[in-house]
This record gives C-alpha cells, structure tokens and sequence, in this order.
C-alpha cells in the first residue's frame, strides 16, 4: 500500500503549478490571518513562579504591587553640582512628568551622600511589561529638559527603558545575524549542488515556511501567549530544520536521478524520493515536534513561547517538503530533461549529474569505524566523557538586569545609580494576607520584622508599610545595599524567608506570605526549573525512544539513541560551562562573564538537540536500513548507508551550525550561550557521534542492532518507473 508521503508528493509532481500556488496562498492566508488577529502578549502575572509570583499575585489582588519605575539623575558634567541650577532642572522635569497620562506618580528629589548627584523616581501607570510602550514619552521629556539645562547632565534608567533598550538591541542582533546567516547558508548550499538554482530552493523554502510560521504564531499566541521571543526562535529553527528537511529530500532525488541515466521521468523520480527521504523527513520532523512538545512540561511561559514556534516552524517546514518541495523539483526535472533533449540532438553529451557520492573524504575519515570500531568506540566515548567533565561545576542562575550589555545607554546610567545610591540597589517586598480583623497584628509583626532588619547589615534604610483599603493585605519594603546577584543580596533574602518571616507574621494563624522582588525572582525561577527538570528530562528520553521504535522497530537501536543523545548534550554543556563560566573566551567572543550559565540553556539545549539529532539519525538509520532491506549484509549496509549519506549530513550539519553561531554575536548573555551551545552539539553530533560512534556501534552489534524485528530481505517499494526519451 502506498504510503500517505508518497501520495502526496505523487499528487504535486502531477500537477505542480497548482501545488505551488497552493502553498502561496497557504503561507499568504496564514500571514493575513495572523496579522488580522494580531499578537497576543504574556501578562506580567504569566510570569509568575514559585513563592515570589505568589507573593506578587497576593500584592496585585490588595492593588499593592510594584509599580515600573524610572530613575532620573540629575548632575554636573564636572566638579560640583550648582545647587540653584539643579532645583531648577528637577523643577522642569517634575512639572513636565506629572502631565503625562502615563505617569502615576513623581517622587521628591533625593540628593545622594557626597550631594553630586539628585534622584527623582518617576512611577508608570499599569502592568510592568506594559511600561516598556509607554516609557518612551519619559525618555522624550529627559532629553528635552537635556536640551534645556546643557550645563547639567539628565540621564534616565529603569527596568522599562532598559528592556525597551534590550530589544532594541535584539532587534538590530537578529538584522546583522541574518545578514551572516542567508549568504553563508546559500553559499554551502551552492558547494553542495554545484547550482545556484538548485542552492536557492532550500533557502526560499525555508524562508516561506518561517513566513508561514510567524502568521500562526499570532494565532497561536491566544492560545499560548508570545513572550516575545517567537519570532527569534520561529527564525533560528526554520532556517535550520526547513533548509534541512529540504537539502535530505533534494539530495536524494538527484541522487536517484544521476543513477536512473534518463531512463525515468522527473515525476518517477520525485515520487523514489518521497518513499525514502520524504518519509525520513516526516519522521524527523514528528520527533522534533514531540521532543519540543515536553516543553509544555515545564510550566513556564517562556519555554511554552519557545515550544510553541518550534513545533509551528516545523510542521510547516514539513509541509512545504510534501507538497511545494516536489512540485520545484517536477518544475526543474522538467527542465533539465528539455536541455538534455537539445544537447543530444546537437550531439553534445549530457550534462553530468552529482549522484551523492562521498568521494575521498568520508571514506577516509569512516576508516578507523570501519577497521577498528571497538577502539573507535572507546576513544570517541572517552573524548566526549572529557568534555562533559567541567559538568560537574555547572551553576544555573537566572540572568539579572546586571547582566545586560553596557551598549545599551540606560544601562550605563544604571551603573551610576547603583554607585551614587547603593542602598537602592535591591528591594525586597515583603506581602502578607490575612483577616481583616486581624490588620492591627498583620502590621505590629510587619514592624517586628522591620526591627530584626534594621540589625542586620545586609539591610539599609527605612522600612516602609503599606495596607490596602480593604485591610487585608499589606506590604513592608526592605532595602539591601548590595547587586541583586550578590551573594549578600541571595543572603538577605534566606534571613527573610527562613528566620524573620517565620518569627513574626508566620505566628499570625492563617496568615498568606511571602517575598517578591527581583532577588526573589532570580532566585525562584531557577528552582522551579530544577522542579520540572526531572518531568521533563524523563518525558524527552521516552518520547526519543518511542520514536526511534517506530522508525526502526528496533529496541537497540532506540536505546542507543537515547544514549547518544545524553552523551553529545553532556558533552555541549560542558564546553558551555568551560567557555561561560570562566574569563579566558570574554575578548574571542566579546561577553563579560557571570560565572554561570542561564536557568534556561540547559532544558532548552536538550530539548531542542534530541529532536534535532533526530534528523540524523533517521536519515543516517534508514540508509542502512534501505540496504539491508534490500539484502545486503548488516555490516556492508552501514558503511554503505553512512557513506551515502555523510555529505548531504555534513552540509545540514554546516547550515543548522552556521544558523545557531550567528546567535553568538549577539549581545545577549543567554541568546549567546544558546547559540554556542547548540553549534557545538550540532557539530559533535554530525562529526563525532554519526561519523566515529554510531557506525563503530553498529558494526560491533551487527544484526543485533535491529532486535526484536530484523529488516524483512525484500527490495524497497518505489514508484512504477516512467521512461523517458532523452534522444
């Protein structure tokens, strides 16, 4: 029975024009839909984990939460500050703020102790993601009081004009990587097929399915809704698995088309590759999908955002390799056998057609798998078992504000506040619920525990005390004179949550409490992905396995992927942690680091290496497996089938690394280790896994690599062979 790829594939070569057009008109509907229903952004309550996101929901519920807020310095440009001139300009600022409708409240100036510098806080109306599109009227209202008072120095920073800075710098980050990326891609394409045609179909492939893909975000985005990373990972992942998917199914058509000499049409030929690329193509793509899946998992909204565009970049990607893919190649096929036509009635030979071979190289390099594959085995297990050693310093932390580059302007003011204010580095808010009747108690604890702070040097300033109008929550705010990523600012806030609070409010029966603020957060996200990661990890490791069976119904060879799967992930982070969390990489690749590795990269990197390892291993796997089927012996099968498939494996290797080393310029701390990360296990994996230990594993294991189903010895199904007269 032919099979649904095949199928489809066969319709599409028929008729190839409406195919295109079809897929036209789908990339098109899916960006009018989109557009029309537009993106749907994450709430700052869908951010909200552990005892930090309840303490924070307990706030909002009492309309005690922390407002965004802007600080603006106000100084000299040298010596010291004019007093009289100083008054004047925070005079203008104030008046100024206070008429816009986006501002809530402007605060009295504050003088820093040496008195060079004056503070006013500025706070903005509604949810804290919402202030990164209302703070550029502040930044507007800095700079023309700037202008107005040129003899002082007006800078402004703050969590929204920083965040607003940061994607600013993403935006122009993701322009100059794709600047790196499209030519450096199309140019390995062109090396692979010797022709700027066939080079091109890839790419713009990929670019339509990664079109495509946006539009659904959007839609998707009311079902799941856009953090604002999806497009970012809607890019890096279409390039690479699109230009993939196409370049496996490619590669094979002309493969088959240089070994058919003529003698079947480019339907016949379209149809062969479908029932043996396009099927690897389809089971890769599920595996992604499935793998991608276990994200959910995790319950958080940024790895929900990121599992979301991933598995929409790749379905659609699949989709436009079972439908646009062949009917290009009908198109091309078609024209190439109108040209062959012509050259022989003009007597010239026929154009010859790369069929795939590896040449000299992989040969070469296969030889010591092939010739000695317990040995390679061992030294490629023991050299990955090296890289994975610095493992076992790995510290995740999430990463803070201070972590942001120094390019970004309200960056570099902020460093001068931290100096000029220390003891208004670090807020800790301290919320509690309870009985109404109980608000007096609430509040006499609340100062108890204010009291207990004010001993403690790792706390500074007055504490403040808020009630809500129904006097069942209140609030306390304590200040600590150290950098959220400090250990002493991580000290204070265990002193709060292990001594102090459990003394005072935790006494009051039925009391709700908790500690929010930024150390709070930083600290709690990590904990709640350490939670999860066990869920997850043991959900990817199933998925990957249950989908190695239904590929090969071979058990072996399900574990044995799973196994290599942890080994090259293993071996990726611990280059992570060797170039990260050390100094010596800092000028090579232009970051400053933080001495650990984002609460993010690791889940991310397993998740998105099992799926995409997928894409070589099947298409690796069902080479051989094509062979044996076929009737060649097990061992014949896998140097034949490695062969066959090292180059079309090294170019996707090449494009899918060359996509995620283009994250490495960018400024971004965690977007860099990303994309470090999974260039280095993209290329251990093509290189060293499929190319030393799979094929030394494979030929130690012998027929035992398809237990408990050996290959039933029958030739492979294909399509009914149409001859073609090329003169």
């Amino acid at each position: 029975m032919t099979s649904p790829t095949v199928r489809i594939a066969r319709l599409s070569a028929r008729h190839p024009w409406r195919a295109l057009v079809g897929w036209l008109l789908f990339v098109a509907l899916c960006l009018a839909v989109g557009s029309a229903v537009g993106t749907h952004k994450a709430t700052t309550a869908d951010y909200r984990v552990g005892e930090a996101g309840r303490a924070e929901a307990l706030a909002a519920d009492g309309h005690l939460e922390r407002r965004p807020t802007e600080q603006i310095l106000v100084s000299a440009r040298s010596g010291a500050l004019d007093a009289k001139a100083a008054a004047t300009a925070v005079q203008d600022l104030t008046t100024r703020m206070k008429r816009l409708p986006e501002v809530a409240q402007v605060a009295a100036p504050v003088r820093s102790a040496d008195g060079r510098v004056l503070l006013v806080e500025v706070a903005i109306k509604g949810e804290e993601l919402d202030a990164d599109d209302k703070v550029g009227a502040l930044v507007a209202q800095t700079e023309a009081v700037q202008r107005r008072h040129p003899a002082l120095l007006v800078q402004e920073t703050g969590s929204p004009s920083t965040s607003k800075g940061v994607d600013r710098q993403r935006d122009d980050d993701l322009a100059l990587s794709e600047k790196i990326t499209l030519p450096v891609t199309l140019v390995t394409l062109l090396i692979a097929f010797g022709s700027l045609t066939m080079a091109a179909v890839p790419l713009l492939l990929a670019l339509s399915s990664i079109a495509a893909a946006v539009g659904l975000a959007m839609v998707a985005s009311h079902l799941s809704p856009d953090v604002g990373v999806g497009t970012n990972v809607i890019l890096m992942m279409g390039l690479a698995v699109g230009v993939d998917y196409t370049l496996f199914h490619l590669k094979r058509e002309r493969e088959e088309r240089a070994r058919s000499g003529g003698r079947l049409s480019s339907e016949a030929l379209v149809e062969l590759a479908a029932a043996t690329s396009g099927r690897a193509v389809v089971v890769s793509g599920l595996a992604v999908v499935a793998s991608t899946a276990t994200l959910y998992l995790a319950s958080d909204v940024i790895f929900s955002s990121l599992a979301t565009g991933t598995v929409l970049v790749v379905l659609t990607a699949v989709v436009s390799s079972l439908t646009a893919l062949p009917a290009l190649l009908t198109l091309l096929g078609r024209r190439t056998e109108r040209r062959a036509l012509r050259r022989a009635r003009r007597g010239r030979p026929a154009r010859r057609i790369r069929d795939g071979k590896s040449g000299r190289f992989w040969p070469a390099l296969l030889r010591p798998a092939t010739r000695r594959p317990a040995a390679t085995l061992v030294l490629s297990l023991l050299a990955l078992l090296g890289l994975a050693l610095p493992l076992s310093g790995l510290k995740i932390t999430e990463m803070s504000r201070d972590t942001h580059s120094r390019a970004i302007p309200a960056m570099r003011v902020y460093d001068r506040l931290n100096a000029e204010f220390p003891e208004r580095r670090v807020t800790h808010q301290i919320v509690v619920r309870a009985a109404a009747s109980r608000s007096a108690e609430v509040t006499g604890e609340l100062r108890a525990l204010a009291r207990r702070a004010a001993a403690d040097p790792l706390f500074t300033g007055a504490a403040r005390i808020r009630t809500a109008a129904d006097h069942r929550t209140s609030t306390l705010e304590l200040r600590v004179p150290y950098l959220g990523n400090s250990p002493q600012a991580h000290a204070s806030l265990d002193h709060l949550r292990h001594d102090y609070l459990p003394a005072t409010v935790g006494k009051i029966t039925g009391a709700q409490y908790g500690v929010s603020g930024d150390v709070a957060r930083y600290t709690d996200y990590p904990a709640h992905q350490d939670g999860k990661l066990p869920l997850v990890l043991g959900a990817l490791l199933l998925v990957t396995f249950l989908m190695t069976l239904y590929a090969f119904r071979s058990v072996v060879l399900g574990v044995l992927g799973v196994a290599l799967n942890l080994l090259s992930a293993a071996a990726a982070l611990g280059l992570l942690v060797l170039v990260f969390q050390h100094t010596w990489a800092e000028g090579l690749l232009d970051f400053r680091s933080t001495g650990s590795i984002g609460a993010r990269v690791p889940l991310f990197l397993f998740v998105i290496l099992f799926g995409l390892s997928m894409d070589y291993q099947v298409f690796v796997v069902s080479r051989i497996r094509e062979a044996v089927l076929a009737g060649t012996p097990t061992r014949q099968a896998v140097v034949e089938g490695i062969r066959r498939s090292a180059g079309v494996v090294t170019s996707a290797a090449v494009v899918m690394t060359t996509v995620f080393v283009s994250f490495v310029f960018l400024h971004i701390i965690e977007m860099k280790q990303i994309g470090f990360v999974l260039a280095a296990a993209v290329l251990l994996d093509a290189f060293v896994v499929r190319v030393l230990i799979l094929p030394a594993a494979l030929l130690l294991l012998g027929e035992r690599a398809w237990w408990p189903v050996r290959p039933a010895r029958t030739a492979v199904p294909g399509p009914n062979p149409t001859p073609v007269d090329v003169g």
